[in-house]
């Protein structure tokens, strides 16, 4: 009797105890159930933002492309390997083709030939279509981006800008010369006029005669100065050792700065096997007009000096002088044609040595010295044997 009635207690609590589990676990679904409405609905929210943010994109993707397809600019898109992958119309236009799958060096060096200015030109010499082409890189997938601009209009105006500026060049050029070719002629066509007087004096003929024979002459030696800078200076070119040319030079200038009491100091190089490859009447030319335009500007008493030395691969002539300098305004245009500041000058001395420098693959620069005076630089390319 005892033993049942334990038994009825024992089994009376596991069923106690079974219902306080089962309780627990009810209440525990229930949790779980609002958990899982919790997420679900999270879940929507999240696919809801998904969705929308792809059709977004979607929208963007599609106006992006549209925009890339009707950008003027060409776009080409390249490959890691360098392959063309995708190109729009307006690149199709420039190329005159659809060249996806190709490599795009390969495709350059047959479509494109490049130009002193940096850009392309694609088609005959007739039509020629000049482009220019920017890259930029794509990190993400290791290709690159090329955008290709039309710029043979561009290109035609710069071209019309630089014949512009040819003409009002010789338009000015021209007035110029005119103006410097008046006042020797006037001069000489009056002292001509004086020898149709009755001039008793077979002196006083002969000094006309003289006077007007000198403005010929200086007439004589502007159109020769002016034919030789349009038609140029160098003829032929020969490899010349510096010192000899030199002496040709100091023995030129010596009487006349002995004349105008100007000490010339001539320094022959120590290295007397430094040679150029030059025209030697043209180099000659410049160098005498160099010193010839020192001397006007140095005083009694002064300094005019003639230098050269190695520099590197070029040879530098030095002239220069203790005059009073030139101003910073006028060192912009010395060199220009018909520009000058001499009293009777024509102002084709210091262009004509512009010229002989360019044409012989040199150049020439101007500056002032500290201690005062102003200094020629003519640089040229030493010779190579």
């Amino acid at each position: 009797m005892v033993s049942s009635l334990k038994d009825q207690q024992q089994l009376e609590a596991a069923f106690e105890q079974f219902n306080a589990v089962s309780s627990q676990l009810i209440d525990a679904y229930r949790q779980l159930e609002v958990q899982v409405n919790v997420l679900n609905a999270q879940l929507d929210e999240a696919n809801s933002q998904l969705r929308k943010q792809r059709d977004e994109n979607a929208e963007l993707a599609e106006r992006l492309a549209s925009l890339l397809k009707m950008l003027p600019a060409g776009v080409v898109e390249l490959s890691p390997e360098g392959r063309v992958t995708a190109e729009n119309l307006a690149a199709e236009s420039l190329l005159s083709g659809c060249y996806i799958g190709e490599e795009w060096s390969g495709l350059l060096g047959r479509l494109l030939s490049q130009e002193a200015d940096g850009s392309f030109a694609l088609g005959g010499d007739g039509e020629s279509r000049r482009l220019t082409l920017q890259y930029q890189d794509l990190p993400a997938s290791g290709g690159r981006i090329v955008l290709i601009h039309d710029v043979t209009r561009l290109h035609q105006l710069n071209s019309e800008l630089a014949q512009q500026q040819n003409l009002a060049s010789m338009g000015s050029m021209a007035a110029s010369l005119a103006h410097q070719l008046r006042t020797p002629l006037a001069s000489a066509m009056l002292y001509t006029a004086n020898l149709k007087q009755d001039i008793p004096r077979p002196e006083d003929r002969a000094r006309f005669v003289d006077k007007s024979l000198a403005r010929m002459r200086a007439l004589e030696g502007l159109i020769q100065n002016m034919l030789g800078f349009v038609r140029g200076q160098v003829s032929s070119l020969e490899t010349a050792k510096v010192a000899p040319l030199l002496e040709d030079v100091c023995a030129v200038l010596a009487p006349q700065c002995h004349d105008k009491g100007v000490f010339f100091d001539c320094n022959l190089p120590a290295d007397s096997a430094i040679t150029v490859l030059i025209d030697r009447k043209a180099l000659q030319g410049a160098l005498i007009n160099l010193l010839e335009n020192a001397l006007q500007f140095a005083s009694p008493g002064g300094r005019v000096g003639l230098a050269v030395a190695p520099d590197g691969d070029d040879v530098v002539f030095c002239v220069d002088d203790d005059g009073p300098g030139v101003d910073d305004a006028v060192l912009e245009r010395i060199f220009e044609p018909f520009f000058t500041q001499r009293p009777g000058g024509t102002g084709l001395g210091l262009a004509i040595v512009k010229k002989v420098a360019e044409e012989l693959g040199g150049s020439v620069r101007c500056y002032n010295k500290v201690a005062g005076g102003a200094c020629f630089e003519l640089r040229l390319p030493a010779s190579r044997k």
